[in-house]
């Protein structure tokens, strides 16, 4: 079974950078692509990008394309998401998902997605 933390969100003013992390353990990381979804208030959760396992290719939403950058480490067992410029816009909580092993990156609905973070509440001010 795969858990998956989230950390590093908080309160930030707009244009203001964030980085989340999300740490994994109990299973073999390096082969599950990974992704970074998003809940804001009276919304359903979003997909905001992905990293696939084979060669670490991204993925992104078009509302963060050119803001947000997602990394992972292996030998750490970690995926983060880098966020720039951040806009009242981005507030919401923050999930970390992980889909089962050798899974490809194609589908990023909440439900090719197999494990699940508590997530991470990103609060941006105007």
């Amino acid at each position: 079974q795969v858990q998956l933390v989230e950390s590093g969100g908080g309160l930030v003013q707009a244009g203001a950078s964030l980085r989340l992390t999300c740490a994994a353990s109990g299973g073999t990381f390096s082969t599950r692509t990974m992704g970074w979804f998003r809940q804001a208030p009276g919304k359903e959760r979003e997909f905001v990008g992905t990293i696939n396992w084979r060669d670490s290719s991204t993925y992104y939403v078009d509302s963060v394309k050119g803001r947000f950058t997602i990394s992972r480490d292996n030998a750490k067992s970690a995926v983060y998401l880098q966020m720039n410029s951040l806009k009242p816009e981005d507030t919401a909580v923050y999930y970390c998902a992980a889909k089962n092993r050798f899974a490809g990156w194609g589908d990023n609905s909440r439900t090719a997605y197999d494990y699940w973070g508590q997530g991470t509440q990103v609060t941006v001010s105007s």
